[in-house]
């Protein structure tokens, strides 16, 4: 099977939830495979969003890039709604000065339809996500 980038809004991926937006900075830019655009908090934590593939997917690598992340929580869910996560990974991301975080995680039992991303602490008042990517295969569509 084909592995792509399961998060991107053109493999049908869409983020549901973010818990804060910046009209300049919306949530949407983190999956739109553009490296120029970005999703900001607007202060206080945690902040979270929620990428919802549309079907059941495997994912095999996450790859993060972020500004300022210091505490990164990622839940899973294989349920038709977005509901029943379970925690899945969780990294300390370490301060970059300057420069993008660019977190690689290898994914272990990376069945999901939705990921729930937490970022529960930040290195500055506020943190940017620049994209996220989930390389993996679509294992079967949603049945209604």
């Amino acid at each position: 099977m084909r592995k792509i980038d399961l998060c991107l809004s053109s493999e049908g991926s869409e983020v549901i939830l973010a818990t804060s937006s910046d009209e300049k900075h919306p949530p949407e830019n983190i999956i739109d495979g553009n490296p120029e655009t970005f999703w900001t908090t607007t202060g206080m934590f945690p902040q979270e969003f929620i990428i919802c593939f549309h079907k059941h997917v495997r994912i095999e690598r996450l790859v993060i890039q972020s500004y300022f992340v210091q505490t990164l929580k990622i839940e899973k869910s294989t349920s038709k709604e977005p509901v029943d996560f379970e925690q899945w990974i969780e990294k300390d991301l370490v301060h970059t000065q300057g420069q993008l975080q660019n977190e690689e995680i290898v994914a272990r039992d990376g069945s999901a339809t939705y990921l729930r991303f937490i970022i529960v602490s930040a290195f500055d008042h506020f943190a940017s996500v620049h994209s996220v990517s989930a390389e993996g295969t679509v294992v079967s569509n949603l049945s209604s």
